[in-house]
C-alpha cells in the first residue's frame, strides 16, 4: 500500500536539515525521521560552491534514509538569502465568456498579465505567485472570483522573486546529490506554516527569523502574507562583534552569545551593550520596511521571532521598544493548533524538532505540502521524477481566499 510522505529539505547558512514526514489515514502527522548536517559551500542563505553543498546534502539524505529505513528520491525544498524579495503587481482582463461568467482560464490570463507588469525582474525568477485581492466591475470580492460575472476582472497580486542565478544553482545542487525536487518554496513563506497560528495571520503580524546570516521578515494580513523580505545580517554578526567587543577568539565569543545572561555581573553590562546594539540595527531595518509597506506600529499580533538568534536574553523586549509592536518568541504552530497532531518514533524525537526553533522551516515544507492538497506518494514514483513545479498552482492560492 502506498505511503503519504513528504521530505522537507532546508539547505541554511550553517546547516542542512531534512525531516520525513507521513500523513495518517486520520490526518495526523507522524515524524519518521529527521536528520541534521553542517552546511558546506552555502553563504548569506545561496549556493557558492556547488560540490560542497551538494555533500552536505547527500549526507543528510544519506543519514535521514539510514535512520527511515526509506529510500528517498524526492523532497520539498527551501530558498532563502539575500536576492529573496517580493513585489505587487497590479493588472486587469476582459472576461471571455459572451455571459461574462468568470473561469480559472480568465483569472490564469489575470496573473500571467500581473506578472507580465513587472518592472525590474532582470536576471530574477519568480517563485511564488499569490492573488490578494480581486475586483469585479470596480467592486472588490470577498473570497474567490470564479462563477462571478463581470466584464472586468482586476487583481492585486504578490510575486515572491530571487536571482534566477541563485534559483538554478540550488536547483543543480540538490539534483547533483541524487534528489528529485518536489518543489522549491521560500525559506519565509515555509517557515509560516510551522511557526505562525491562523488567527496570527488573520490579524496581521511579521514573522522575523534571525538566522545565522540573514535576517528574514514575511508581514501576513488577512490570512495572507503581504510583503517579504530578507536582510544582510544576522547572529554570526553578533558572534563577530563579541569577538571584537571583547577580544576573544570566535568559538569563545559563540559560547558567550549562546550562554548570555548567565555571565559575570562585571562582564554582563558590555556584553549586554555589544548585543543590544546589533539587535538594534536589526530592528531598525524590519522597522524600516514595515514603513516601507505602511504597516508600522499598526500589526495587532505583533511580531513573532524565530531562528537562531531568537533565544538571545531580552529579545522580546528589545523588539518590543523598537517596533512598539507586541513581541514574542515563536513556538512551533502544532502545539497552538489543536486540529494539527504530530507524532514521532519517540518523545525524545517530537521534542527535539518541535522545541527547536531551527527545525521551522524544515517542518513548514513538510506542512506546505500537506496543506496545499499536494501529499506526495512514496510508493511508486520513479527515482528523479519529480516535478519540479516551482510555483504553486493559482488554484491553491485561491483556495485560501474562500470565505
Amino acid at each position: 500500500m502506498s505511503r503519504n510522505i513528504i521530505t522537507g529539505l532546508d539547505i541554511g547558512s550553517s546547516s542542512v536539515r531534512a525531516i520525513v514526514i507521513e500523513q495518517k489515514k486520520d490526518d495526523t502527522l507522524h515524524i519518521i525521521a529527521a536528520s541534521q548536517k553542517e552546511s558546506e559551500g552555502v553563504r548569506k542563505g545561496y549556493i557558492t560552491n556547488l560540490e560542497e553543498a551538494s555533500k552536505s546534502i547527500s549526507l543528510a539524505v544519506k543519514s535521514l534514509e539510514k535512520i527511515s529505513g526509506l529510500n528517498i528520491r524526492n523532497a520539498m525544498v527551501s530558498i532563502g538569502g539575500i536576492s529573496l524579495s517580493s513585489t505587487r503587481s497590479k493588472a486587469m482582463v476582459r472576461t471571455s465568456k459572451a455571459d461574462g461568467e468568470i473561469t480559472q482560464n480568465d483569472i490564469s490570463r489575470l496573473i500571467a498579465q500581473s506578472e507580465t507588469n513587472l518592472a525590474n525582474m532582470s536576471n530574477k525568477k519568480v517563485i511564488h505567485s499569490i492573488p490578494l485581492l480581486f475586483k469585479v466591475d470596480n467592486t472588490i470580492v470577498q473570497g474567490r472570483p470564479t462563477d462571478l460575472k463581470g466584464a472586468k476582472l482586476e487583481v492585486e497580486s504578490l510575486f515572491i522573486s530571487c536571482l534566477s542565478l541563485h534559483l538554478n544553482d540550488l536547483i543543480k545542487t540538490v539534483e547533483s546529490s541524487g534528489l528529485a525536487i518536489e518543489d522549491v518554496i521560500a525559506s519565509p513563506l515555509a517557515m509560516s506554516y510551522a511557526i505562525l497560528t491562523p488567527q496570527q495571520k488573520e490579524t496581521g503580524c511579521v514573522l522575523a527569523n534571525i538566522g545565522a546570516s540573514t535576517v528574514s521578515v514575511i508581514v501576513f494580513e488577512e490570512g495572507l502574507p503581504i510583503s517579504l523580505e530578507v536582510f544582510p545580517i544576522g547572529s554570526s554578526h553578533i558572534t563577530n562583534d563579541i569577538a571584537l567587543g571583547l577580544q576573544v577568539p570566535l568559538d569563545e565569543a559563540e559560547r558567550i552569545k549562546i550562554n548570555y545572561g548567565s555571565e559575570s555581573p562585571s562582564s554582563r553590562k558590555k556584553l549586554s551593550d555589544i548585543i543590544e546594539a546589533r539587535l538594534n540595527d536589526i530592528f531598525e531595518m524590519i522597522e524600516s520596511h514595515l514603513k516601507k509597506i505602511d504597516r508600522n506600529q499598526v500589526l495587532p499580533a505583533g511580531i513573532i521571532l524565530t531562528g537562531s538568534g531568537s533565544n538571545l536574553f531580552t529579545l522580546e523586549e528589545i523588539a518590543r521598544t523598537s517596533l512598539r509592536l507586541p513581541a514574542r518568541i515563536g513556538n512551533l504552530a502544532p502545539r497552538n493548533n489543536q486540529s494539527l497532531s504530530i507524532t514521532a518514533p519517540s518523545n525524545n524525537l517530537r521534542d527535539q524538532i518541535l522545541n527547536d526553533p531551527g527545525w521551522s522551516v524544515a517542518l513548514g515544507l513538510c506542512l506546505f505540502g500537506f496543506h496545499n492538497g499536494n501529499p506526495y506518494i512514496f510508493e511508486g514514483r520513479k527515482p528523479g521524477s519529480g516535478s519540479g513545479r516551482i510555483v504553486p498552482s493559482i488554484k491553491k492560492w485561491l483556495h485560501s481566499l474562500l470565505p
